[in-house]
């Protein structure tokens, strides 16, 4: 009897078919043709390796040299600073040390802008020398520049503006400047904020961008003024000659003598009333010392014109002394009436009548003949 063949499974996904033997023709094909293509592109792959290197050494020798020449700039502007501190052209300018941060400053910025812009030359010029086309990653950049331009206008406005500031030196740290929004010391300036102390010891930030205006009062020098009020009958030239032996006497003490860069003038009258008239002393002081020179200044004629006996008037006006009160305001003046022999008694006395005379009488008469 005659057994049938069992049906044949057909192979499932799960079981892996054995692989296909390689014979040594075909690796020998395989090599082949790996050979001929490394021996098609490695002169590509070469050239293309040389071009990536010599623009690597190139952005890297420029960036040194860039650096390196700001860096001399740098330090030739600090030691042309420093070789005119102390003579009369060095006190015009600010000091020393305020150039070289200054100088710093703008040194930092410059070198960091050559290094972005020299590497990131080279880093387009690598990703073209591997035939990667930019043009696409070109314009997203300049899409994503103008969308980040209009978000952050405020941010790149005050960007702009520090950097100008620092290259203009309009103020640094220690000046004491009136910036419209805030006004006071510099203690910190930033690219894109200014760290003001106010009067009351507060401290301001201020936006570059938002700053408008810029008055500096610690560059090149300050002046001091005083008005000094006086009654119009003083002597004008016994009052010069007072200011003048004040100012001689303040300029030759420490420290005034030093805060001090020119005499003490008398300017002249300013205002002449029919109560007062003023005159103004000024001087030219080192800058930031413009009030404590003033003080000092008005301490001193007042003690001076105190001992000359020149009285300073101005302001509100002396009280009046109230005046004893008079013990005859209370009474009536005398009427016209009091004495009966003016003629107004007189007038106004009603008439007299006359005192009858008697008649004789007849009877008596006739009686008596």
């Amino acid at each position: 009897m005659l057994r049938s063949a069992p049906p044949s499974v057909p192979p499932t996904e799960s079981t892996p078919s054995p692989p296909a033997p390689v014979t040594l023709d075909e690796a020998a094909r395989q090599a082949g043709a790996a050979a001929g293509w490394v021996e098609q592109n490695w002169a590509t792959w070469v050239n293309t390796g040389l071009r990536i290197l010599l623009i690597i050494a190139i952005a890297v020798t420029l960036r040194f040299l860039i650096r390196r020449a700001l860096t001399k700039l740098i330090d030739r502007m600090n030691r042309s600073a420093q070789a005119v501190e102390g003579t009369a052209l060095g006190g015009l300018l600010v000091n020393a040390e305020r150039r070289r941060q200054r100088s710093e400053a703008i040194g930092s910025v410059l070198r960091s802008v050559a290094s972005f812009l020299i590497m990131g030359t080279a880093v387009l010029m690598v990703l073209g020398a591997f035939q990667i086309n930019l043009a696409p990653l070109l314009a997203s950049a300049g899409v994503a520049g103008v969308a980040i331009g209009f978000g952050a206008r405020n941010l790149v406005t005050d960007f702009l503006s520090g950097v100008f500031m620092i290259l203009e030196d309009q103020y640094g740290v220690g000046d004491s400047i009136d910036a419209g929004v805030a006004s006071g010391e510099v203690i910190e300036v930033g690219l894109r904020v200014t760290k003001l102390r106010g009067a009351d010891g507060e401290i301001w930030y201020v936006r570059n961008g938002e700053i408008k205006r810029i008055g500096n009062l610690s560059q090149g020098w300050a002046t001091a003024a005083v008005d000094v009020t006086v009654r119009p009958t003083e002597d004008l030239d016994a009052l010069r000659k007072l200011i003048e032996g004040v100012a001689e006497e303040m300029a030759a003490e420490e420290p005034w003598n030093e805060r001090l860069w020119g005499p003490i003038e008398v300017l002249g009258l300013t205002e002449v009333l029919i109560d007062s008239m003023t005159l103004r002393v000024a001087a030219k002081t080192m800058p930031g010392k413009a009030l404590g020179v003033e003080r000092e200044l008005r301490w001193r004629l007042k003690r001076a014109f105190d001992a000359a006996g020149v009285r300073i008037v101005g302001g509100l006006p002396l009280p009046v002394e109230d005046a004893p009160a008079d013990p005859t305001a209370g009474m009536a003046a005398p009427s016209a009436f009091a004495s009966p022999t003016t003629p107004q008694s007189l007038a106004a006395t009603p008439l007299q009548h006359p005192p009858s005379i008697p008649q004789p009488s007849t009877g008596s008469n006739l009686s008596k003949g």
